[in-house]
């Protein structure tokens, strides 16, 4: 099994229960979810919008490979409402954001798939509440 973390977000809708929904979704198709952060209310990053977002990060054990991982948490994504993923990183609204940060200790650099998520330690979303697993969880 491997040890993976997530970054979850959502700014439209009910931005809380669309981070909640998203996790159960994960548990049924990625794995068991070991620990989760608290819910964190945020600005938007890399775009201006009127909608704050919910964040969170949750750690989860899978059997599936990097690859099978970003596919799933692709269908996830688009099962609850996503159009498409940023391109270009041109950053827009959206119902629900799922973000590979960490894999084990693996280092991935294709195109499509970077692991570890390259601009997690620029974004306070992110890194606030992965330390608060990190520093809770002993892992």
């Amino acid at each position: 099994m491997h040890s993976v973390f997530l970054g979850l977000g959502s700014n439209l809708g009910d931005r809380q229960q669309q981070v909640l929904k998203a996790m159960e979704k994960i548990e049924q198709l990625v794995g068991r979810v070991m620990a989760r952060s608290s819910l964190y209310e945020t600005e938007p990053w890399g775009f201006l919008s009127t909608n704050r977002f919910v964040n969170a990060v949750i750690k989860v054990q899978t059997s599936l490979s990097p690859r099978e991982l970003l596919s799933v948490t692709q269908q996830i994504e688009r099962a609850m409402g996503r159009k498409e993923k940023s391109l270009g990183h041109q950053y827009a609204d959206r119902p629900i954001d799922i973000d590979i940060l960490l894999y084990d200790d693996l280092l991935v650099d294709e195109p499509d798939l970077k692991i570890p998520h390259p601009l997690m330690q620029e974004r306070d979303f992110v890194m606030r509440p992965l330390n608060e697993i990190m520093n809770n969880d002993n892992c």
